[in-house]
């Protein structure tokens, strides 16, 4: 049984070995920076994946637990004072707000890719990319355990005014039928699995029908194999999601599980070997990936090791992403510069079955960008840079340049390199970001 442990509850879990080690110290960072930012974690985290003799430099303790520089100092002292003097939830419930809008709550311009059905803003759906639409079930905006780096973490925090989900399916099935150009159906959250198989199929089973012809792949992004393996296993309704994914291969879609895993540890228990062979044993692909993320996985050998291990559980390496520009990304984050070296010093280390995966990538709101290198041209240190993807399609795969700066974490801190006023695709963005999507010239 997947047994939940949270910030307001954790009193009641100090019975629990592990939870009974933590020093009063860290018992309070927990309570201090989870009243910002969401805590959740599991049984199975705390059982089988956290590394208890040696918390202060685990990796999968920090990814669940919040630790102090998580915020900023300023910050955690003025939740720990309102703590301290017993503050009423009206006064906590104000500091805590005031903090989290401060935090770049809804990065990379996310709201300029929901769609409109005729004057219908479609608050579960996000339209960015001409073949792909990212659809968020509102009952799958959980997850099993909350990863302290998310970049969705408003999803978990009470903000519904910055919250993407929705429960009216016909609106997406709509919205499908009038745009023929979508190829790819992703379902997003939170997590789409904390949702029972009979909620699931209800999404899915209508994008079998042959209405949906123009619809190749269905993906579903989740943290589950991680986190909560027993999904694919035993949970009560296992069988039935099993089942579920070969209906939708006999109906001859391509089904892919985009699997989120942040470390080697993740992929080393015999639930989650045996989680992956049972979905691979339904057609269905599971494709990796995982921001790089100071004090969890930014050495290249942790790359290249959790890379390998995918490969031979039979899973796709897919994307390294930069940790994006939300939370508690000063914590996490690390200069492009290094980013581009532990991914080149990694991808050099595995066989050409591991090189599927590209990156490092930032998701901008212009689309996904790739740091190619760094390069000296006519005397001028560089980056070069290219879209994976872009929100107008013309940019994509088209090499461009920017100053090279050491300190920049990500792609807004970066100008133009050769004296240049702007990027190729700024004034293109910029007549995008004041018409509905998805218009393109």
């Amino acid at each position: 049984m997947n047994k939940q442990i949270t910030t307001y509850a954790l009193h009641n879990y100090r019975t629990i070995p592990q939870i009974a080690s933590l020093n009063e110290e860290m018992l309070k960072e927990i309570e201090v920076v989870g009243r910002v930012l969401p805590f959740k974690t599991n049984n199975y985290v705390v059982d089988e994946l956290i590394d208890w003799s040696d918390v202060e430099n685990d990796p999968i303790f920090t990814l669940n637990f919040p630790r102090r520089g998580m915020l900023e100092k300023k910050h955690y002292a003025a939740i720990e004072k309102l703590l301290d003097e017993g503050a009423d939830k009206a006064t906590m419930d104000a500091k805590v707000q005031q903090i989290r809008m401060a935090l770049n709550p809804n990065p990379a311009g996310q709201e300029h890719n929901v769609p409109y059905l005729g004057e219908i803003k479609l608050k579960g759906i996000q339209h960015k990319y001409p073949e792909t639409v990212l659809f968020f079930p509102s009952q799958g905006q959980t997850c099993h355990a909350y990863c302290t780096f998310c970049f969705r973490w408003p999803q978990f925090s009470g903000m519904s005014e910055l919250k993407f989900a929705m429960k009216e399916a016909d609106l997406l099935l709509t919205y499908l039928r009038l745009h023929h150009e979508v190829t790819d159906i992703l379902f997003t959250g939170g997590d789409p699995m904390v949702m029972n198989t009979s909620t699931l199929a209800a999404y899915i089973r209508p994008l079998l029908h042959p209405d949906f012809a123009h619809v190749h792949s269905i993906r579903i992004g989740t943290k589950s194999l991680a986190y909560w393996p027993y999904r694919y296993l035993t949970d009560k309704d296992s069988d039935e999601l099993i089942s579920l994914f070969e209906e939708i291969i006999k109906a001859g879609k391509n089904l892919s599980i985009q699997a989120h895993f942040n470390h080697p540890r993740e992929l080393s228990t015999d639930a989650v070997k045996q989680a992956i062979s049972r979905i691979k044993g339904t057609g269905a692909q599971i494709r990796t990936q995982s921001p790089l993320l100071k004090h969890i996985n930014d050495k290249p050998e942790i790359w290249s090791e959790m890379w390998r291990k995918q490969v031979d559980l039979g899973c796709i390496p897919y994307y390294m992403f930069i940790a994006r520009d939300t939370g508690a990304k000063h914590y996490f984050e690390l200069p492009l510069d290094r980013c581009w070296q532990i991914f080149r010093r990694a991808y050099r280390k595995v066989s050409g079955l591991c090189r599927t995966v590209r990156g490092p990538s930032m998701s901008d709101h212009a689309g996904k960008i790739q740091v190619l290198g760094v390069q000296e041209i006519r005397g001028e240190k560089i980056f070069v840079l290219r879209f994976i993807q872009g929100r107008n399609p013309k940019w994509v795969d088209v090499p461009f340049f920017a100053e090279y700066n050491p300190k920049a974490t990500w792609f807004n801190q970066l100008r133009p390199a050769f004296g240049e006023e702007r990027f190729f695709f700024e004034e293109s963005r910029k007549r995008l970001e004041i018409t509905k999507p998805f218009l393109f010239e």
